[in-house]
């Protein structure tokens, strides 16, 4: 398997993986949104190959965290896996690349809703243990964040996603 940033030319390719991941092309048209954004970072948005075909695409975009000044973290989402490779280690290595990368960068929080059980493995914990208000009503659990190495105690406050994510 092959992890690389994603290029123009594999946008196709990259919405019908995510289509056939989430049954439907709500996700596929979040990408495309925030593509189209101040918001998207090329450099952590990537896809991962087998045999020269995608098979799986990941994302971290920016977004806010809101208390006595604003500052960017990154949004992860979404992960996407085509349904003949899903439960192979291929979002597992989608997500420890593009942390690594995002930590590479010099990024403070990644922030993520999503299974705790999935996403512990990564290092996420509630966002509530470290004073960070999810902008949603789901469980307390499921809204998570990992602190990267530029993390600092500043981060705290409410998360506001981009207009993007109002599709």
């Amino acid at each position: 398997m092959n992890i690389r940033c994603e290029t123009s030319s594999d946008y196709p390719k990259i919405a019908e993986v995510i289509t056939a991941a989430f049954g439907q092309s709500n996700e596929a048209k979040l990408v495309e949104a925030i593509r189209d954004s101040e918001n998207y970072i090329p450099q952590l948005s990537l896809v991962a190959e087998i045999d020269g075909n995608i098979v799986g695409h990941i994302l971290f975009s920016y977004i806010h965290l809101i208390s006595k000044e604003i500052l960017p973290v990154l949004a992860l989402a979404p992960v996407a896996i085509s349904p003949q490779f899903q439960n192979q280690g291929i979002g597992t290595a989608l997500i420890k690349y593009g942390l690594e990368k995002a930590d590479e960068l010099g990024e403070a929080l990644v922030i993520v809703l999503g299974h705790p059980s999935f996403y512990s493995r990564f290092g996420f914990v509630q966002s509530t243990y470290y004073g960070i208000k999810s902008p949603f009503e789901v469980p307390a659990e499921a809204f998570m964040v990992k602190p990267l190495k530029n993390y600092e105690i500043k981060y705290t406050g409410e998360v506001v996603y981009s207009k993007a994510f109002n599709l």
